[in-house]
C-alpha cells in the first residue's frame, strides 16, 4: 500500500528547512563576527607582550616601516619582498653628478625592471653611450637636453623638464646633459631586472681601447690630432651649458636630419586619465607615447587619506617609485598570503603580476608615485568593477552581502577613493 504525502506537510518542511538554513547562516555570521572581535581584542591585549622587542633595533628603519614591524592582523604568510629604497644603495659620485641603482641584485623580486636615479649639475653630461636594454625616464627635478641617434642617420635633440619622460631604444646611442640654472635629477627604468647602469657602452671607453692607427684610418685624420682623447670612459663629467635648442638643431643639419620619432613626452602636462575627489591618475603607454614600446607607466597623486582601490594587473608586474608623501601598500598573493609595507620618498615598491593590492595615503600631504610595467600597454582589473558586473545573486552567495550593500560599491575602474 502506497502512503500518500500531505501537501501541507511538504510546505511546512520547506519552511522549516529555510528557517534552519537562515538560522545557520545567521549563526555562522554571528560566530565569524564574534571570532574576529575576540581575535582583535586578544591581539591588542597581547601586543605589548608578543610584539615587544627589547633587543637591538635600527630605529630609523623601524619607524619608517611601522606596518612591517607591527603588521595588520590581516597579514599572513611570507611573500617576495615588496619594498626597497634607493637610500640603501651605494651612490657613485663623480665630478659633474652622481648615480645609484636598484637592480635584481639589490631587489631580487624585480626580475623585469631595474631602476636608476641620477643627478647632473648644470652643463654636465651622462656621456654618449648605448646599452642592451630599453631606457624609460621621468624627470624629477630641473631640466636637461637629450639626444638620440637613429640607425637611419637621423637624430633627435630635445629638452625635458620636471614631469617629462623620455624613451631610448636598445642599442640607440644617446646622451643627457644638465641645463641651467641647476642641472637635473631623474629616474631611469630599464626593462631588464639584471641591467646595470655601470655596464654600458661608453664612446670614450671604446676609443680608449682602440689602437690610434685604427682610429686615424677610421676618422681619416692624423694620429697626432687624436693625442688628447680620454684614456678611459668618462661616464659623468662637467661640460658647458649649451645654447638654445634651435641653435643645436640647426648646427647638425636642421630638418633634413631630424628624427621623425619623438623620444620625449610631457607626462604631467596631459589631462588626467582619472580625476576624483581622492586624486588623479595619468596613464602613459605606447597608445599615446608611441616611442615607449616596452614600458607602460602611470603617475598617481593621492590626497591625504585617499585609497587606490583594490585591483591587480594581468599583463605585467608593477614596479613603483615613490616621489613624495607617505603611503602604505598591502599585496595579496596566492594561498591567502598578504604583506603590508610603508613607503616614503625614494622608496621602491613591487607587486608580482596578477597579485591583488591597494595603496593608501597615510600622511598629511599628497602621496605621489610612479607605477611602471614591462609592457607596451597599461592593463588593470578593478575588484569593485568586477563585483558590480556579476549577477547580484552570485555576489550575495559568495560574500554574504545584501543587494543594497552591493549596489553601493563603485562601478568604475582605475579609481581613487577619497577619505
Amino acid at each position: 500500500m502506497t502512503q500518500k504525502t500531505n501537501p501541507q506537510m511538504i510546505i511546512k518542511r520547506r519552511s522549516l528547512l529555510g528557517a534552519a538554513a537562515a538560522a545557520f547562516s545567521g549563526g555562522a555570521l554571528g560566530f565569524r563576527t564574534a571570532w574576529a572581535q575576540t581575535r582583535t581584542e586578544t591581539l591588542k591585549g597581547e601586543q605589548n607582550r608578543s610584539a615587544s622587542d627589547p633587543g637591538p633595533s635600527n630605529a630609523g628603519l623601524a619607524n619608517a616601516n611601522p606596518n612591517s614591524n607591527n603588521p595588520p592582523a590581516t597579514d599572513r604568510g611570507d611573500i617576495l619582498p615588496i619594498w626597497y629604497s634607493f637610500d640603501l644603495t651605494h651612490r657613485r659620485i663623480q665630478d659633474g653628478g652622481w648615480t645609484r641603482q636598484v637592480t635584481a641584485r639589490e631587489f631580487p623580486s624585480s626580475q623585469d625592471v631595474a631602476g636608476v636615479t641620477m643627478r647632473l649639475t648644470a652643463g654636465s653630461y651622462r656621456e654618449l653611450h648605448w646599452h642592451t636594454a630599453n631606457e624609460w625616464a621621468y624627470m624629477l627635478y630641473g631640466s636637461a637636453r637629450v639626444t638620440v641617434f637613429n640607425p637611419d642617420g637621423t637624430i633627435f635633440i630635445g629638452d625635458v623638464a620636471e614631469g617629462d619622460l623620455w624613451f631610448f631604444p636598445t642599442g640607440f646611442p644617446h646622451s643627457i646633459q644638465g641645463l641651467g640654472p641647476d642641472g637635473c635629477e631623474f629616474l631611469l627604468v630599464f626593462d631588464q631586472g639584471t641591467f646595470s647602469e655601470y655596464n654600458t657602452f661608453l664612446l670614450s671607453g671604446w676609443l680608449a681601447h682602440t689602437p690610434s692607427k685604427v682610429l686615424s684610418r677610421n676618422f681619416t685624420v692624423p694620429e697626432a690630432a687624436l693625442a688628447d682623447l680620454p684614456e678611459q670612459g668618462l661616464y659623468i663629467f662637467p661640460g658647458t651649458v649649451p645654447g638654445s635648442l634651435e641653435d643645436d638643431r640647426k648646427a647638425v643639419g636642421g630638418a633634413a636630419v631630424a628624427s621623425t620619432v619623438n623620444y620625449t613626452f610631457r607626462m604631467k602636462a596631459v589631462k588626467p586619465t582619472t580625476e576624483t575627489a581622492g586624486g588623479t591618475i595619468r596613464i602613459v603607454d605606447s597608445t599615446i607615447f608611441q616611442a615607449s614600446k616596452t614600458i607602460a607607466s602611470a603617475l598617481f597623486t593621492l590626497k591625504p587619506g585617499a585609497l587606490r582601490e583594490l585591483h591587480w594587473h594581468p599583463n605585467a608586474s608593477e614596479w613603483q617609485y615613490y616621489i613624495s608623501g607617505k603611503g602604505r601598500m598591502t599585496v595579496f598573493a596566492s594561498a591567502g598570503q598578504a604583506h603590508t609595507m610603508d613607503y616614503n620618498p625614494n622608496d621602491v615598491g613591487y607587486v608580482p603580476q596578477v597579485a591583488g593590492h591597494y595603496v593608501e595615503n597615510t600622511g598629511d600631504r599628497d602621496l605621489v608615485f610612479l607605477a611602471l610595467f614591462k609592457s607596451g600597454y597599461f592593463s588593470e582589473v578593478s575588484l569593485n568593477q568586477w563585483i558590480r558586473r556579476l549577477p547580484v545573486q552570485m555576489t550575495e552567495q559568495h560574500l554574504l552581502l545584501s543587494a543594497a550593500t552591493i549596489a553601493q560599491i563603485p562601478n568604475v575602474g582605475n579609481n581613487i577613493l577619497p577619505r
